[in-house]
């Protein structure tokens, strides 16, 4: 019922434990995704050979498809010390896509500004790992796909504006501006390998590359 013309892109099953007027949901969820449509990205990488490392629900948001292998996690913490095993295990050209999920499921869903604070805090915190852990041609891409404001007054996704901030060795200081499209990212991780892709968007690499 839930393919064909009325496909629902994601299922989430969300498990819960305790009792009746007192259950309390795991950290064991499981998504049923379509796959995308077109080709995305990770199809072009896994097209020319370039390996793409998934930590966290990036798997299941794909359905698994221009993936190499994929590591589940149940919290940020984890999910950043995974991708640290990534990158000091892998070896040449590759991706590593992570998503920290409780931004959005703990406190951005459950309007918990407090917490939210405190897991930035904590991410900020762990930034300096991924930057020494990186070699010098590489770079590290910091992006949310959404809006999830804990501050107003619905618990659904807010229409705001979402941060994007690129570092590494080779990259210049630069001001982004307000991009176009999301898609601008997949389109400079295509030139930051130098592959040629259908992907829409316009790539940023030109302008955060030292010369």
């Amino acid at each position: 019922f839930l393919t064909g013309p009325y496909g629902v892109g994601r299922v989430i099953a969300r498990p819960f434990q305790g009792k009746i007027g007192d259950f309390t949901r795991t950290t064991n969820r499981k998504d049923f995704s379509l796959e995308p449509p077109v080709p995305t990205i990770l199809d072009e990488l896994i097209k020319n050979n370039i390996p793409v490392y998934a930590v966290g629900k990036i798997s299941d948001i794909f359905a698994g498809r221009g993936i190499s292998k994929s590591i589940p996690s149940k919290h940020n913490r984890e999910t950043i010390d995974k991708t640290l095993t990534f990158i000091k295990q892998v070896k040449g050209p590759a991706m590593i896509f992570a998503n920290c999920v409780d931004f959005d499921m703990l406190w951005g869903h459950r309007n918990d500004y407090q917490g939210y604070a405190n897991g930035l805090e904590e991410f900020d915190a762990r930034v300096p790992q991924l930057l020494a852990a990186l070699e010098p041609s590489d770079i590290l891409v910091l992006v949310a796909d959404h809006g999830c404001d804990p501050t107003t007054a619905s618990t659904d996704h807010s229409r705001e504006y979402v941060p994007l901030l690129v570092s590494g060795e080779n990259i210049t200081a630069s001001h982004l501006g307000t991009r176009n499209t999301l898609s601008d990212v997949a389109k400079t991780i295509a030139s930051y390998f130098n592959i040629s892709t259908s992907v829409p968007g316009t790539s940023f690499l030109p302008i955060i590359r030292k010369s």
